[in-house]
């Protein structure tokens, strides 16, 4: 997964006024108490990072 689909999927489940504030500002136990976009920065692949995001969101399977 690239950067670009994962900043996709993130507007797709959060909207597009939301979802950047909520990757800057909502941390996430599975990713060693990072925001997405911290993890990103630390060089967290985008598909580990969605894993967390569509785990922490309950998003549905076909998300996955």
């Amino acid at each position: 997964m690239r950067h670009t689909e994962l900043w996709a999927r993130l507007e797709r489940a959060l909207g597009a006024g939301y979802y950047e504030v909520w990757a800057d500002q909502f941390v996430m136990a599975e990713l060693g108490g990072r925001t997405a976009r911290e993890a990103l920065d630390a060089g967290v692949p985008p598909k580990e990072v969605w894993a967390a995001v569509w785990s922490t969101l309950g998003l549905p399977a076909s998300e996955k």
